[in-house]
């Protein structure tokens, strides 16, 4: 067997694996597809989480099939095609802990139905149920954005995250929903998901559209436009600023993007809005609900998919994730 492991910053490696025996409590999951999340680009970079005396083992948007099960371990079968959910798991798997989904077989220790293993409902393909981490983030962000049918939402950035922010949106019946993006075929990704538009921010002057499209509220004597939440799954440094700068009163901005250095804003400017700021991290409650909506937004969440990889091209899958025309790249076990 292999696993994908980081050896320091920006090396990162397809290594030798031998897999650690299943405890009384554990499961082993025979891996079958497995996304490439930002982070893991994101870990790569830095040199990997530092843990004392492991390496940085990666994946954790996995889904695949039981193969052995612990004799304590209750509700779990030999055969059960599974999503495994990495926040509820001992070691965290595929974020600082031993374990990581890119490998043949996963030790998922400690193992629990419904909570680190979930059931993948009957007619969804492992690709879309692998899906299901990148979509629970973007749950959480919308979930914390506290939008409702009516609201007029703005997303910047329309990779996998941004993309589910959009999904989820308009699958809750939102329909202004402006998605920003510098690469077009990201754009065309949002568009075919129903948004209101799908705009380069660098090719127009951002404020006035959405002033045309959402339209402009007085707020304490200056002029805001009509946009009721923000949400940031992009990251670029002048996007707090701008959105402070047209924000109207009681306006919401969701920062999910991981900002790795300080940035100044304009926190005088909010004193005329009152506008609230937060920020939004995984998914403490979202994957049985993200699961429970597959059925109906299988081919929605099918086509978010851009790539897939056999996982002995996980190399070159990791180089196409890091392209801006990227959405979800997606690793295949076949010979599994």
């Amino acid at each position: 067997m292999e696993l994908l492991r980081i050896h320091g910053s920006g090396d990162v490696r397809l290594d030798a694996y031998e897999r650690p025996p299943t405890g009384p409590n554990d499961v082993v999951v025979r891996m079958k597809s497995v996304g490439i999340c930002g982070s893991d680009l994101s870990y790569i970079k830095i040199g990997g989480i530092p843990t004392p005396g492991t390496l940085t083992a990666l994946g954790h948007e996995g889904a695949g099939e039981v193969m052995e099960v612990g004799p304590s371990v209750e509700g779990i079968a030999v055969g059960d095609a599974v999503v495994v959910n990495p926040m509820m798991t001992p070691g965290n798997i595929g974020s600082g802990g031993p374990e990581g989904a890119f490998t043949q077989e996963l030790l998922v220790r400690e193992a629990r139905l419904g909570e680190s293993i979930l059931p993948i409902p009957e007619g969804i393909d492992f690709d879309v149920a692998a899906m299901c981490e990148p979509l629970a983030v973007a749950m959480h962000g919308v979930n914390r954005a506290e939008v409702k049918p009516g609201d007029k939402v703005v997303v910047f950035g329309c990779g996998p995250i941004g993309l589910g922010m959009v999904l989820w949106l308009i699958d809750r019946g939102i329909t202004d929903v402006v998605a920003l993006d510098l690469a077009e075929e990201r754009l065309e990704r949002a568009r075919a998901l129903g948004v209101q538009a799908a705009l380069d921010p660098t090719r127009v002057d951002l404020r006035a559209e959405l002033a045309r499209l959402h339209g402009e509220v007085p707020s304490y004597g200056r002029v805001g436009v009509g946009t009721d939440a923000y949400i940031d799954a992009a990251g670029a440094p002048n996007i707090l600023t701008e959105v402070i700068m047209m924000a109207k009163l009681h306006a919401r901005l969701v920062i999910t993007a991981a900002y790795m250095k300080p940035i100044e804003f304009p926190a005088g400017r909010m004193l005329t809005s009152e506008m609230t700021i937060t920020t939004a991290v995984g998914y403490p409650t979202e994957m049985p609900a993200v699961i429970a909506a597959m059925p109906r937004l299988k081919d929605k969440i099918a086509g978010m998919i851009s790539h897939k990889l056999p996982f002995s091209e996980v190399m070159k899958g990791l180089e196409i994730a890091a392209m801006p025309q990227s959405a979800k790249v997606m690793i295949g076990f076949e010979e599994n």
